[in-house]
């Protein structure tokens, strides 16, 4: 067998396969089942493996949140295999690829660190503010329905909230528990004199149904029903008075409401009955903006889109029961005129054809080598690499037909 050489390795002529470091030749390997130069391109391509699961680990440190662990993990794997790879390449740059992966690593590490530093800080002052709303609450809340369920609240949210160190969880949990005990005494000693309360309830709610029965004929009607909505929020929170007051307030409450939103209806009603010519004229712009689509020709339909659209608001407000139907259909309308644009604009991106163009080229460029090397292969009688070889061109040439047909989407 003859020698043969290259920049990162060599093959004697026993067939002994050598690959040049730093520190010296070591042999990677021999060969026998043919030209020498063949058992150097055959090393090269398990230094192109190398390279390649380098390059991918390289990705995911840089463009995932992959553990640092777990990325020191796959780098001491990977500078295992290189170090005693069987291959011929540049071995001692990608021992330093991986150097500065694992500096880059560390630097990952230490941000985690940091992170984690940060985040026991931030659950630190979540838990003081917990305890300090519910000291307050403890001090100050009077609505014991709102007090109760809000200092639940902050006992799930503090569940919720990272853990800190033990010393300051545990006298932070200590004053959490004391500001609920001291609620629950207050609100037992409030219920003790609950006829008080009562009282205080009919008195509030009297209140209310005067200022609901003075609003009844109002026809002011958002703002009414806003003070409505206000009213029944305060009708909630002020208690209950004895149950045959309660009983009569409501009843006077519920009446002067009743009788403002049945004014109300009877106007909207009126007014749905003056909108309804609009509707109908909405439903011809519709008719004349459906014809649009599909869509042939994205900038005339665009500029009959501004059209309909202003004559959409030159028609004027619709019955409230169609309103939602009619929008719906335009939004339609707008929508697949918009994505045409987008589906155009996708079609004749440079930047999108030169890549598709690109990937053509390069498959085309190795079905072309791959089909020397077959040849190559078929010549010397060695059967598997002619395998190898037909398999590698069934995959490629199938790539290219499938890139070529996204190639022909551009034109």
């Amino acid at each position: 067998m003859s020698s043969a050489t290259d920049p990162w390795g060599r093959v004697d002529e026993d067939g002994t396969v050598y690959v040049k470091t730093s520190d010296g030749e070591r042999v990677v390997g021999s060969w026998q089942a043919g030209a020498p130069e063949e058992a150097l391109a055959y090393f090269k391509r398990k230094y192109d493996t190398l390279v390649t699961e380098i390059g991918l680990l390289e990705q995911r440190v840089k463009t995932t949140d992959l553990q640092p662990q777990q990325a020191q993990q796959g780098i001491d794997r990977l500078r295992e295999q290189v170090t005693e790879a069987h291959a011929v390449g540049d071995l001692d740059a990608l021992a330093r690829r991986l150097d500065a992966l694992t500096e880059l690593v560390g630097r990952r590490r230490q941000e985690v660190k940091a992170k984690r530093e940060h985040a026991r800080h931030e659950a630190r002052e979540v838990k003081e503010r917990i305890v300090a709303e519910a000291e307050r609450i403890a001090a100050e809340e009077t609505h014991w329905k709102n007090g109760g369920e809000r200092l639940r609240q902050l006992v799930e949210e503090w569940k919720a909230a990272e853990r800190i160190d033990r010393p300051t969880e545990t006298a932070l949990w200590k004053r959490l528990s004391s500001a609920r005990n001291a609620f629950t005494k207050r609100r037992k000693a409030y219920f003790a004199t609950l006829d008080d309360q009562r009282d205080e309830a009919r008195r509030d709610k009297e209140r209310l149904v005067a200022e609901a029965e003075a609003l009844s004929g109002s026809t002011e009607w958002g703002d009414t029903a806003a003070a409505y909505r206000e009213l029944m929020r305060r009708w909630k929170v002020a208690g209950r008075a004895s149950r045959d007051v309660e009983e009569e307030l409501w009843a006077r409450f519920k009446g002067a409401q009743d009788t403002f939103f049945a004014a109300r209806s009877a106007a909207f009603a009126e007014r749905d009955a003056e909108f309804a010519g609009n509707a109908a004229e909405k439903e011809k712009i519709l008719a004349d903006a459906e014809k649009l689509l599909p869509v042939r020709d994205i900038r005339q339909a665009r500029q009959a889109l501004r059209a309909v659209q202003e004559r959409w608001e030159a028609a004027g407000m619709v019955p409230r029961d169609q309103r939602d139907r009619l929008e719906g259909r335009l939004r339609k309308i707008e929508e697949a005129i918009r994505g045409a644009e987008e589906q155009e604009w996708r079609r004749t991106n440079p930047e999108a054809r030169a890549r598709a163009e690109a990937t053509v080229t390069q498959l085309r460029s190795s079905i072309e080598q791959l089909e020397k090397r077959l040849d190559k292969a078929r010549g010397s009688g060695r059967e598997k690499d002619v395998k190898d070889a037909e398999e590698a061109l069934t995959a490629r040439r199938a790539w290219l037909e499938e890139a070529e047909r996204t190639l022909a989407e551009f034109s």
